[in-house]
């Protein structure tokens, strides 16, 4: 379902993204772990075109993502197509990004509504559906302010399945949670693991990455220097900096 080929991405005189090429097939799960500063962020935004790539493709389903190619070349896309085709990629970010004036309800119908086109009664229906997938049904009417940090995180996942994503990004969705809170997170994303939701999930959480993975990445100064399965790459690393990596996380 997605191929990133050489995506390459610099900030100023940085280059933040290497040549990186990832591949994850429909149904699948791929965790992608590594330092602080390693380019993991910046290659989720280069996937849903949130960041423009200055060198490289991404295609979800064989479509390029923010562009289309003209005579060998690629030409980025209008606002509106990219947001058309952002609406198949849900992300979940750190810090939830909820708006804090409006109720749970509200922050779930905007996108289907305003991007999708669908009628109030088909958005509110499935916004429904998707609180009581990550048990909060019920919280339709509180405000994001009334909610812990692990509730709106979850309702931050009910707004990114709302709108049907083919593919689920994860940008460290538990890093800004107090511990006790981490848990009811995991919890509903090995329930989106198990129901064959195709994910990309930056994580820091290994337990995670071990247990619900079919795939993990490690990223080190934008770079890809491992990749395989959990058991491979986190029970016996071939690469002495995914090895380092590891031992300090462990």
């Amino acid at each position: 379902m997605l191929d990133v080929r050489e995506v390459r991405k610099s900030f100023g005189q940085t280059e933040v993204l290497r040549g990186v090429d990832l591949s994850v097939r429909r149904g699948e799960v791929t965790c992608v772990i590594g330092p602080s500063g390693s380019g993991k962020s910046t290659l989720l935004r280069c996937i849903n075109h949130l960041e423009k790539v200055d060198a490289g493709r991404v295609e979800i389903d064989g479509d390029l993502v923010g562009y289309r190619e003209s005579g060998g070349k690629l030409r980025e896309l209008p606002d509106r197509q990219v947001a058309r085709q952002r609406a198949g990629i849900g992300m979940v970010f750190q810090d939830f990004n909820l708006f804090g004036h409006l109720t749970v309800l509200q922050n779930l119908v905007e996108a289907p509504i305003g991007v999708l086109g669908l009628p109030k009664e088909e958005a509110v229906a499935r916004a429904r559906r998707e609180l009581r997938r990550v048990g909060l049904e019920g919280r339709e009417n509180a405000y994001p302010r009334q909610l812990s940090g692990g509730q709106q995180q979850r309702v931050a996942i009910a707004r990114a399945l709302v709108v049907e994503p083919k593919l689920l990004l994860f940008d460290e969705p538990t890093s800004a949670l107090d511990p006790e809170l981490v848990g009811e997170v995991l919890a509903v994303m090995h329930d989106l693991a198990r129901a064959g939701q195709t994910m990309v999930v930056v994580t820091h959480e290994i337990g995670f990455a071990r247990e619900a993975a079919d795939s993990v990445v490690f990223l080190d100064a934008g770079e890809v220097v491992e990749t395989g399965p959990p058991g491979e790459v986190l029970t016996n690393p071939r690469h002495a900096r995914t090895q380092e990596f590891l031992q300090r996380t462990l």
